[in-house]
């Protein structure tokens, strides 16, 4: 049976929360849809919410293009300093890096997270 799209994606997704789960690290996951883009920083348990920013909660005009992203890179970056997180592992979601997934993960590298 071949899968959609959506469930191609979310089979790697699981697969990538599932190794880094073991690995005990935290990990900023990024969603997004055609309107907004959301970041989060997960505990290495992935029982907490460490910090998060999002393109909705900053109330933008555009929050589905690259600026956007970089902007909640940045922001994302500096919750993730007052929160102590300096290392994680990026969970693009099963998202392809590129565009505003790249846009703010070079954000955050920029801001001082180490991935």
């Amino acid at each position: 049976m071949k899968l959609s799209k959506k469930q191609a994606r979310l089979r790697r997704a699981t697969k990538f929360r599932a190794q880094h789960a073991e690995r005990g690290t935290e990990r900023l996951s990024v969603h997004k849809t055609s309107a907004h883009i959301y970041a989060q920083i997960i505990s290495a348990c992935g029982t907490k919410t460490l910090a998060s920013a999002s393109s909705v909660a900053s109330k933008m005009k555009n929050g589905g293009n690259v600026d956007a992203a970089t902007e909640i890179g940045t922001a994302i970056a500096k919750a993730a300093k007052k929160a102590k997180v300096t290392k994680v592992a990026f969970d693009r979601s099963g998202f392809k890096y590129h565009g505003r997934i790249k846009a703010l993960a070079d954000a955050a590298r920029d801001g001082g997270l180490e991935f």
